[in-house]
């Protein structure tokens, strides 16, 4: 006995009303049915690459590899039997009843069992003599390939069929009117699709579907982000796949979908984002692990997953917008040039984002995050000496933070730039620390939430803690725009904070490999070297630091100087005064 398992389309048919047939016209009833299965049922069949797995007096089962050729050599047969019934009087007419699902089956010595057999008798079962009846699953393949229409007729409970099943009815003899695709919402949208279990064991299926359930959960704390739910996206579980397809029914401009691959006690998980309108990839990466603790992977590898793409989701909004026309931008399109602007550290490119973000604002008041990010960009000027900062301009950033603060209390890259700046700004570093360890407890996957805990750790002499949140800020966002430089500098003050020069000296270079005109990673490579006595190497990143702004001196550094604590601050003046910056 040879036992097999396969996902096919499965087509179950018999003759309405067999036994009233029978009753009558015995003879003729069997002459004419076996007429019409040599001239029109076996030859479609055959001819769409189907298998009769079995007959009966008044039924068959037949099996296809395709979804496509089921549903089309059901309906040709059903329009050819409608031709050959038409001479005849309506008591004398052999007419098929067909239900057609797709699903899981067992094979075994040749015939087939399972559920994807039951429903399809269950439909059978629904449907009208001539007619067919098939189930979402076949109906959301189907669509969009064959000249049919389908008809919604809900969710029906089948005989000894647990879970509810929708149910379509092909509307014979129409044209298909394609269903209009779901509009976009008004915020970047995503879907994950089940993930391939490509490990040929089925226990995986648990482990791979548990974490898709966790990528979802972690992308969903994203506010600016639409996720669509669980119970939708695995509606595609076990089926092929087209992107642009999954685009149109679910209303989502992306799509997340991976696959899992285990071998031995290790596990690799890959991932890749496709962009539904181009299908065009965005990102891809792997991850492997140990199953020694399944939970722990799955949150791992959620975690990673959510951070990683969350620049990149980000950064392709970013070119979407810059794309569309002036005209026509909304709030959240002028919110995305804003923060393209200001990835650019210029100061024009501030100034320009902090007038995109003030038009956002005019369209929407209650904009957290574009409130919030006129402070962070008032920071930038004021910290990197792109421009002064008037008082009254620094005051209606802490305004507009605590606005923030109140208005996007759900939302945590409203609250993590609100804290920053109310850090900074606003000399409230333990308010701004609270506020961004709210943010953190909403989304702990926000690499830049991180990097502002970080920083404002440096605020409350904390380096230890401020390396912590800098490293999980790296390693959720390695390929992010704001990382090559300002996540580096961080790093490498937070080691000055706490005196390993070395490292300090390690993570200013990384940040000048990157930009090698960057003013903070030049200053931590000027007072770094000089507390070790490497006055050659402080001379020379000084010097660079001049020319970007000459006349530079220490009370001009100092004001304002940066909320450190008294003894960083101490030690960092005493960096540029080693390395011969000018005290007046």
């Amino acid at each position: 006995m040879t036992t097999t398992r396969r996902l096919a389309a499965i087509l179950a048919a018999d003759v309405a009303g067999y036994s009233r047939l029978i009753e009558a016209d015995e003879e003729g009833t069997l002459g004419r049915l076996k007429a019409l299965r040599a001239d029109i049922i076996d030859p479609k069949i055959a001819g769409h690459k189907g298998r009769i797995v079995k007959t009966t007096g008044d039924g068959m089962l037949v099996e296809f590899a395709s979804v496509v050729d089921a549903v089309r050599c059901a309906s040709e047969l059903q329009v050819a039997m409608a031709e050959s019934n038409a001479p005849l009087p309506q008591d004398h007419r052999i007419e098929f009843r067909i239900g057609i699902h797709q699903g899981d089956i067992v094979v075994e010595d040749g015939d087939i069992f399972g559920d994807g057999v039951n429903i399809a008798a269950r439909l059978e079962g629904l449907a009208e003599p001539g007619g067919i009846c098939v189930s979402a699953r076949v109906r959301e393949d189907a669509t969009g390939r064959l000249d049919v229409a389908f008809e919604d007729i809900g969710e029906q409970s089948l005989k000894n069929i647990t879970r509810p099943v929708r149910v379509f009815r092909v509307a014979m003899g129409r044209k298909l009117v394609p269903e209009p695709p779901l509009a976009l919402p008004d915020k970047p949208s995503i879907v994950v699709l089940p993930f391939a279990n490509l490990s040929g064991d089925p226990e995986q299926e648990y482990f791979a579907d548990g974490m898709v359930e966790e990528i979802i959960t972690a992308l969903s704390r994203i506010r600016w982000l639409f996720v669509i739910a669980r119970n939708s996206s695995f509606t595609y579980k076990g089926r092929a796949i087209d992107v642009k397809q999954v685009g149109r029914e679910l209303g989502v401009r992306y799509v997340l979908e991976g696959s899992v691959r285990k071998g031995g006690n290790r596990v690799r998980i890959t991932g890749q984002l496709i962009d539904t309108s181009t299908g065009a990839h965005i990102w891809a990466d792997r991850f492997d692990g140990a199953l020694d603790d399944i939970f722990d992977l799955q949150d791992l590898v959620a975690s990673n997953v959510a951070g990683a793409i969350e620049p990149k989701l980000r950064q392709s909004e970013i070119e979407r917008a810059t794309r569309k026309p002036t005209e026509s931008l909304d709030a959240w399109d002028l919110y995305l040039r804003a923060l393209a602007l200001r990835y650019q550290y210029t100061e024009e490119s501030i100034r320009e984002a902090i007038v995109m973000l003030r038009r956002a604002l005019a369209i929407d008041p209650s904009f957290a995050p574009a409130a919030a990010m006129i402070g962070s960009c008032r920071m930038h000027q004021r910290a990197h000496r792109l421009a002064p900062v008037a008082d009254a301009e620094i005051t209606e950033a802490v305004r507009l933070a605590k606005g923030a603060i109140d208005a996007g209390k759900d939302d945590p890259d409203a609250l993590w730039m609100a804290g920053w700046t109310l850090s900074f700004l606003g000399g409230e570093p333990a308010m701004g620390a609270n506020v961004i360890d709210r943010a953190l407890t909403l989304n702990p996957n926000s690499a830049h939430a991180w990097m502002a805990r970080g920083l404002v750790s440096i605020y409350q002499n904390r380096p230890d803690r401020a390396i912590e949140a800098v490293e999980r800020a790296i390693r959720l966002s390695p390929l992010d725009p704001w990382g090559a430089r300002a996540f580096t500098s961080l790093m490498g003050l937070a080691h000055f904070a706490a005196g390993r020069y070395e490292q300090a000296i390690v993570w200013a270079d990384r940040s000048l490999a990157a930009q090698p005109d960057y003013r903070t990673g030049l200053l931590l490579k000027v007072i770094s070297s000089a507390q070790l006595g490497r006055v050659d190497e402080a001379c020379d990143a000084l010097s660079r630091v001049l020319e970007l702004e000459p006349g530079l001196t220490i009370a001009r550094w100092k004001a304002p100087a940066p909320p450190f604590p008294p003894e960083l601050l101490a030690r960092y003046e005493d960096g540029l005064r080693k390395a011969g910056l000018p005290e007046e």
